[in-house]
């Protein structure tokens, strides 16, 4: 067997994530609000050759608009050195390739500190971010957890969440997944996490421990809340762990 040939088969013998590349791992806090609006509006959000899909199962049955309250505790680069944590909110449509039936996660709006603004996705706009997180246990050892989010950009652009709820034991978990771009599509990154979730709120299975909950969205560039979307989930992720790819191309 000539060299060439045997370097062509000890290549296609390693696991597919060898052959990708680190790009930085981090530790966040994290809520995740998945919301049901208007198809139409959710489609504009996306670029020719995709479309929406909803899961059809599970806490979010039904919410084609996801919102992560991002807030970063640690993180580093692919050698390992801290880098300056992010902290924001993205929206991420759950999408389908509509000629390969590939699915994943697209980002396609969103507000950051100015240093991770446009981000690896190209579509978040920089903001001066507030988070203030107000954790209370009783003495029969019931968890309430109190935090309002103040986001606020250029050009009327803003975000101002509020939500209460009584906190549950956490479900751990691993996930992989792919997450690809509104702004360039045929650019994704892949993320392999572990975190712990609780779903707080959930019109599908009925679970509903949120005593307080608002927010408000404005700004042309960011998605429109009019009224008319339906809140499907509410999930605490007290601790999430994550390890971002870059494909080999």
């Amino acid at each position: 067997m000539t060299r060439l040939a045997l370097l062509a088969l000890l290549c296609a013998a390693l696991p597919a994530h060898a052959q990708e590349k680190l790009y930085g791992t981090n530790v966040d806090t994290r809520i995740g609000l998945a919301y049901k609006v208007s198809d139409a509006a959710v489609r504009k959000l996306l670029p020719a050759g995709w479309e929406v899909n909803a899961p059809a199962a599970g806490p979010t049955r039904g919410a084609n608009l996801n919102m992560t309250l991002v807030d970063s505790i640690s993180a580093q680069d692919a050698d390992g050195k801290p880098v300056k944590p992010n902290v924001g909110i993205a929206f991420t449509v759950p999408v389908k390739k509509t000629a390969t039936g590939e699915t994943g996660a697209m980002v396609v709006a969103g507000m950051f500190s100015p240093h991770y603004a446009p981000g690896a996705y190209g579509v978040f706009l920089p903001a001066k971010i507030n988070v203030e997180r107000k954790l209370h246990t009783d003495p029969e050892g019931k968890t309430s957890a109190d935090e309002t989010w103040d986001v606020k950009g250029e050009d009327g652009h803003s975000i101002q969440i509020h939500v209460r709820y009584e906190r549950a034991i956490a479900t751990r978990g691993k996930v992989e997944a792919k997450v690809y771009s509104g702004a360039k599509p045929d650019f994704f990154r892949i993320y392999r996490f572990e975190q712990a979730s609780d779903v707080a709120r959930s019109t599908a299975t009925g679970v509903d421990r949120v005593s307080a909950f608002s927010i408000k969205v404005s700004g042309p560039n960011l998605p429109v809340f009019d009224g008319s979307e339906e809140l499907i989930a509410v999930t605490s992720i007290p601790w999430y762990s994550r390890q971002v790819y870059l494909p080999a191309y």
